[in-house]
């Protein structure tokens, strides 16, 4: 795991550790030293985190105009034991709403499993977004997470999608197709 990085190749658009919007400005990272463990294995040290034990991020691109968000996630997204989506939503997501984001879209190819303890949370994230015409969608979970979601109907809250190649689009283009394709969902 230590050999999965966050994706990179949009840092010369963005870098949240210079934004001072950011949930994460002014974080500084070390190549060399890996502190952080999903499983006890390491992983990169350019994962940021944000309170979990078992789910890291990446904030890869910001956009505060067309008001949306892309982060990267790795790890076990684990509601029942580490609350992670309260965490997430009060370290990270509660930062960025009043700066105008309401529209995120999460990368979760690296997120291995998913455990509920309950839709508090991400009613409460929906809630929040909805009447701005925000949404939340997950690219490319894979399917055994994408099961657990949906069974414990987090789908209502976040939309799931596979985008294979989103790694081929720049981060407005990325952006343009997802929130089309939400455009066209809500009609």
């Amino acid at each position: 795991m230590h050999e999965i990085e966050p994706y990179y190749n949009w840092r010369h658009l963005y870098m949240a550790e210079e934004d001072e919007r950011s949930p994460f400005y002014g974080r500084e990272y070390s190549e060399f030293e890996y502190a952080n463990t999903v499983y006890n294995y390491y992983i990169h040290p350019q994962w940021d985190e944000f309170g979990s034990k078992t789910l890291y991020l990446k904030e890869l691109f910001a956009d505060y105009e067309l008001n949306f968000v892309i982060l990267e996630m790795i790890g076990e997204w684990n509601d029942a034991i580490e609350n992670d989506i309260m965490q997430l939503k009060r370290s990270v997501i509660d930062e960025m709403l009043p700066r105008g984001i309401n529209k995120f879209i999460l990368i979760t190819e690296n997120v291995l499993n998913f455990h509920s303890d309950g839709v508090d949370y991400y009613e409460e994230w929906y809630d929040d977004i909805k009447d701005k015409g925000g949404w939340i969608v997950a690219i490319n979970m894979p399917a055994q997470t994408q099961y657990d979601f949906k069974r414990s109907h987090i789908d209502r809250y976040i939309h799931l999608f596979d985008n294979a190649d989103w790694r081929t689009f720049q981060p407005l283009h990325f952006f343009q197709a997802i929130d089309n394709t939400m455009l066209r969902l809500d009609q």
